[in-house]
Parts: structure tokens; C-alpha cells; sequence
């Protein structure tokens, strides 16, 4: 279902996606995710970012060096997960989007790895992690276009769709969405990935009721 193409595992080689993939009831909001982000997550982090830079956070910090390997501008594009970081210290907080994608911005505040979630109705065939190509471009999620050029772009046949950096809107998840895909975006060596896909599945099981699960590493 997911493959890394060779081309890219060979400018950066640590590249590894974390993959679960669910049936889910996406719903508006759960009161006590929010709890536990607003409660726990997000005061520990900034007691954190009092002494680390958010660029020295250990897995931003090598998602930082796979962008500049792939040729992308690591201060213009951030992953995900940084983007999230710098919300929180600047004191805005984080968008409550649904059931789905709050989790995956726990996880994400959790770990560091760029998170994204995807409806897998809405892909076409194999899904691979490649090298975006010059001068590629979708609309990304609440955003203008996304240049995606010489980012880790997920494919499929009917194009790019997604990226550590920002998704396209083609594939987001909505309340009718059923199944998903989510990826973990690791680009650091020596990370125990199941025991981070074990505590994310029992986030989404905790705080998004899902069902189904399968889990796998690329």
C-alpha cells in the first residue's frame, strides 16, 4: 500500500514512515483530548522551549537536515510538527479541526514527527513517498498553492496529495470521512517506531474510537 521511492531514500536514508491505517467515526471534537493538550502537553512543551530551541528539538532537528538534503529551504519549509511548536510559543494555540487530526497533532506535539491523515477513499492506487519535481504545486489544506518541489511528496495515481509540510486538500479528512491512513514522518535514525505507533494507536483509540487497526513501518 506505502513505499519510500528509491531516488529519495538515496539524498536522505533514515527517511521511515510510521503507518496505521483505521476505520473511523470522525467527529467534531472530544472534550477530554483537548484536556490533556491544553492541560498537560502544551505546558510541558513550553517549559521546554524555555531551554531548547525548538530547532535543537531532536526530531526537528533532523527533519530540518532531510529538507536541506532534498535541496529544500529548511527555514521557509517547515515540517508540520515545527509549524505546531512555534503556534504554542507564540502563545496562538492550535486549530480544533476534528476528531482525526486533533490526535494527530498530540502525537505530533508528543514526538516531534510530522503527522498527516489521510481518506483513503479518496486516493487511487499504490501510494508512494517520493521527490517532488520542479515546479509542482497543489492546494494545500486552508492555504493558497503548496510548492512542493523537492519536498517528500506522497503520491498516488492520480497525482501528489500530501507532505510532511502542509496536504493537499484532496485527501483531508472530513466528519464523512471512513477509513484513513495516518504517516508518522521520521527522518531520524535509531527511533523506536513501534512503541510510538503503539501509544499513537492508543491515542486514537482513546480519543477518536477507531476500529480496524493495522500498523506497519516503511
Amino acid at each position: 500500500m506505502v513505499t519510500i521511492d528509491a531516488a529519495l531514500k538515496s539524498l536522505y536514508p533514515n527517511i521511515q514512515l510510521g503507518c496505521i491505517v483505521y476505520d473511523a467515526d470522525v467527529k467534531e471534537r472530544n472534550e477530554e483530548l483537548w484536556k490533556k493538550i491544553d492541560g498537560e502537553v502544551t505546558p510541558s512543551l513550553l517549559k521546554q522551549m524555555e531551554q531548547t530551541s525548538i530547532t535543537e528539538f531532536e526530531n526537528v532537528k533532523y527533519s530540518r537536515l532531510a529538507y536541506r538534503a532534498l535541496g529544500k529551504d529548511s527555514g521557509r519549509y517547515r515540517v508540520s510538527s515545527e509549524a505546531l511548536y512555534r503556534r504554542i510559543k507564540q502563545g496562538k494555540g492550535l486549530y480544533k479541526i476534528n476528531t482525526v487530526v486533533d490526535v494527530n497533532n498530540l502525537i505530533s506535539l508528543e514526538t516531534g514527527f510530522s503527522v498527516g491523515s489521510y481518506d483513503l477513499d479518496k486516493t487511487n492506487g499504490e501510494i508512494v513517498l517520493c521527490h517532488g519535481q520542479d515546479e509542482a504545486a497543489y492546494k494545500g489544506i486552508g492555504k493558497d498553492m503548496v510548492n512542493i518541489a523537492n519536498l517528500p511528496v506522497l503520491c498516488d495515481d492520480d497525482g501528489p496529495f500530501g507532505s510532511p509540510t502542509s496536504d493537499s486538500q484532496r485527501a483531508m479528512i472530513k466528519l464523512e470521512t471512513k477509513r484513513v491512513l495516518t504517516i508518522l514522518y521520521n527522518f531520524s535514525p535509531d527511533v523506536d517506531m513501534d512503541s510510538i505507533l503503539k501509544r499513537s494507536v492508543e491515542y486514537f483509540n482513546t480519543y477518536a474510537e477507531v476500529k480496524n487497526v493495522e500498523c506497519f513501518t516503511v
